[in-house]
C-alpha cells in the first residue's frame, strides 16, 4: 500500500522538480528588437481601418493578478475603489486576490467582478501542505484559476505537462481557467518565441478536454513586471501565432472563440493601443491591478476597439 501511495504520489508530484530560474537574471537584460525569426514588425504600422475589431468572437476580458500584495485594510480600499469604478458592460473581469483575502473579497466586491485564485493543485484535496484543491476554490466562490504563470514556471518550477494536468483538474471541477504562456528573454533572442508558446500550448492541449472555459494569457517573461511592454505589433503577432496554432492543431472553432489576451507591464497608459490590435481580446494585469482607477482605465480600454485608431 505505501509502495502504491508513493507512485501515485511522484505522478503528482512532476514538474516540481528541476533547477529554477530566478527572475532578476533577466530583468536587467537589454531586449533586442532585431530578430528576424520573430518576423516582427518594425516598418511603420499601415493605415488603421475605421474601426477595430476582435478577429476572436469572445467577449473582452481583463483579469487582475494582485500576486503576493495587499493587507486587510489596502485590499479593502481597493475593493471600494473598484466598487465605485465605472466599467463598460461589455467586459468580463476577474481578480485574484491572494488566497487568505479571497473570502474578504468575495463578501464585499461588486458581483460585477468575478473572482479568481492564483494557482491550484493538481488533484482532489488531502495531505499537500501548502496546497489549495479546486474544491476549496468552488467553496469559496471562486469562478477562475491563473495557472502556468511564469512565476509558477521559473521560481516555483512548474513543468508544462504539470501545469497541462492542473488545468484539466480545475476544468474537472468547474473552474474557469486562465492559461498562462510566454517566452524568457534568452528565448525570445534566440528566435525560439514561437516554438516556446507552442509546446506550452500543446501541454494544454493534450491534458484538457474541452476549451469552452479556457482563456489563453500570452505574457512574454521579460516584460512582467520589469517596465518593458511588448509593443502593439509584436503582441499581435504572437497572439496572430497563437490563434492559428490553434486552429491547425485543436479547430477553427477553438481558435475562433477562445479569448487570447496579453499581459507584461499593461498599464492605463498603454492599454488603449494595445487593445486595438485584433488579436489582443484582453489583459491579464499585474501591478496596475492594485490601483482601482487604473485597472478601470484598463478595462474601459474595450472601448479602443470601436473608434477609428
Amino acid at each position: 500500500m505505501a509502495a502504491t501511495s508513493t507512485s501515485l504520489a511522484s505522478q503528482l508530484y512532476i514538474g516540481l522538480r528541476r533547477p529554477c530560474l530566478k527572475l532578476d537574471s533577466f530583468n536587467s537584460q537589454s531586449f533586442s528588437l532585431f530578430d528576424p525569426n520573430l518576423r516582427l514588425s518594425l516598418s511603420p504600422p499601415k493605415p488603421s481601418r475605421a474601426v477595430i475589431a476582435m478577429a476572436g468572437t469572445g467577449k473582452f476580458f481583463v483579469g487582475g493578478n494582485w500576486k503576493c500584495n495587499g493587507t486587510k485594510d489596502s485590499i479593502s480600499k481597493l475593493v471600494a475603489d473598484l466598487n465605485n469604478a465605472k466599467l463598460e458592460p461589455d467586459v468580463d473581469v476577474v481578480v485574484a486576490p491572494p488566497f487568505l483575502y479571497i473570502d474578504q473579497v468575495k463578501n464585499s466586491l461588486t458581483e460585477r467582478i468575478e473572482i479568481s485564485a492564483q494557482n491550484s493543485w493538481v488533484g482532489k484535496g488531502g495531505a499537500f501542505t501548502g496546497e489549495i484543491s479546486a474544491e476549496q476554490l468552488k467553496d469559496l466562490g471562486c469562478k477562475w484559476v491563473v495557472l502556468g504563470h511564469s512565476e509558477r514556471r521559473h521560481v516555483i518550477g512548474e513543468n508544462d505537462e504539470f501545469i497541462g494536468k492542473k488545468a484539466a483538474y480545475a476544468l474537472s471541477q468547474g473552474l474557469g481557467v486562465i492559461a498562462c504562456i510566454g517566452e524568457l528573454l534568452e528565448e525570445r533572442e534566440a528566435g525560439k518565441t514561437f516554438d516556446v508558446c507552442f509546446q506550452q500550448l500543446k501541454a494544454y492541449a493534450d491534458a484538457v478536454a474541452s476549451w469552452d472555459n479556457i482563456v489563453i494569457a500570452y505574457e512574454p517573461v521579460w516584460a512582467i513586471g520589469t517596465g518593458k511592454v511588448a509593443t502593439p505589433q509584436q503582441a499581435q503577432e504572437v497572439h496572430v501565432a497563437v490563434r492559428d496554432w490553434l486552429k491547425k492543431n485543436v479547430s477553427d472553432e477553438v481558435a475562433s472563440k477562445t479569448r487570447i489576451i496579453y499581459g507584461g507591464s499593461v498599464n492605463g497608459g498603454n492599454s488603449a493601443e494595445l487593445a486595438k490590435q485584433e488579436d489582443i481580446d484582453g489583459f491579464l494585469v499585474g501591478g496596475a491591478s492594485l490601483k482601482g482607477p487604473e485597472f478601470a482605465t484598463i478595462v474601459n480600454s474595450v472601448t479602443s476597439k470601436k473608434v477609428a485608431a
